[in-house]
């Protein structure tokens, strides 16, 4: 098998912490507490040997490293645009001490939407970065909004990709739909064991339907954990297609202007059905490192062992994500 990028793997910098401890300082928010006082905390710190090591071990060729949930979103705009620069800084010098082995997403302060469409221009121009990672609301925004709009535009403009990444959903949310089990299992049940995934996917559901891709045609987002669930229901989303004035069916623009990628689960049954929704021309792979640890040689022999013809196994590994960046406009 040819080389293979993984998408989905994450950092976090010493000042973004900072900014989270003066944010949040009991760390209520689930997934802070996970990136901040765990296991993973150092391999979220590492941008060096160790994590090339961790790659080398699950067979990954080149990671495209993104600022970890929940970024710079949560944060007041002020010290979201003060991070943004110095944090695509030491992405991009990472890439640099480690060229083939590392590629990045840019961090931007969507609390700042016009700043942040700045900064994506840069980072994509100056630093050479590869697009930009959001997630799924900013300071509890839903991405559709229009004010996020300015992000969208620089993006189709530099022909660069945007990872819609999950975050915690809404407080109101959380609050009516994954409280009453205790701290482990609420925790859980609104982040990576469901919660977040529904609510990503309905953030995408509500890019289509306020016509963000009619919009901006040309704009390409990736979605991880093989689509946020929404892919799974698409025949049911068609009833909104008489109801709405979009230039294609709902399901039509995750062929047109999504990619999906595992996002650390490595489902052959979500793969299968993956190809037979979107295509292989459609899907890419992440590893979701390190909340996801890979064991010795488990990301190349996922793909190994699937039952792909070569011609769409190259497609997943490396074709599909070198076919997209060769088209950014730098």
């Amino acid at each position: 098998m040819a080389e293979l990028y993984a998408l989905e793997e994450h950092f976090v910098t010493e000042d973004v912490v900072g900014a989270w401890r003066r944010r949040d300082p009991e760390l209520a928010e689930p997934m802070m507490k996970w990136a901040l006082e765990s296991e993973v905390t150092p391999a979220l710190l590492d941008l060096g040997d160790g994590r090339v090591a961790a790659m080398d071990d699950a067979g990954i060729d080149t990671a495209v490293l993104s600022l970890t949930t929940p970024g710079l979103q949560n944060l007041d705009a002020a010290e979201a645009v003060a991070l943004q620069g110095p944090t695509n800084d030491l992405l991009a010098a990472a890439v640099r001490r480690h060229p083939g082995r590392f590629r990045g997403f840019a961090a931007l302060a969507t609390p700042a939407p016009a700043a942040a469409a700045d900064e994506l221009r840069r980072a994509v121009g100056e630093l050479g970065l590869d697009g930009a990672l959001v997630n799924a609301n900013s300071g509890g925004r839903s991405l559709d909004a229009p004010e996020f709009w300015d992000v969208y535009e620089a993006a189709e403009d530099l022909r660069a990709p945007v990872y819609l990444h999950p975050s915690v959903p809404v407080a109101a949310v959380t609050e009516a739909y994954y409280r009453g089990f205790g701290p482990p299992v609420d925790g859980m049940l609104a982040t990576g064991a469901f919660g977040w995934h529904y609510d990503a996917g309905l953030t995408v559901l509500r890019m289509i339907l306020a016509g963000v891709f009619d919009r901006f045609p040309d704009l390409q987002l990736i979605l991880g954990h093989w689509g946020e669930v929404v892919l799974f229901y698409l025949d049911r989303v068609a009833a909104l297609d008489r109801l709405t004035n979009l230039r294609q069916p709902v399901a039509e623009y995750f062929r047109t202007n999504i990619f999906v990628t595992p996002g650390g689960i490595s489902s052959p049954k979500y793969l299968r059905w993956s190809l037979e929704t979107v295509g292989a021309e459609r899907i890419m792979y992440a590893s979701d490192y390190p909340f996801n640890r890979e064991r010795a040689g488990s990301a190349r022999r996922f793909l190994e062992e699937a039952p792909l013809s070569e011609e769409d196994r190259d497609r997943i590994t490396h074709g599909n994500w070198e076919k997209l960046t060769a088209g950014i406009r730098r």
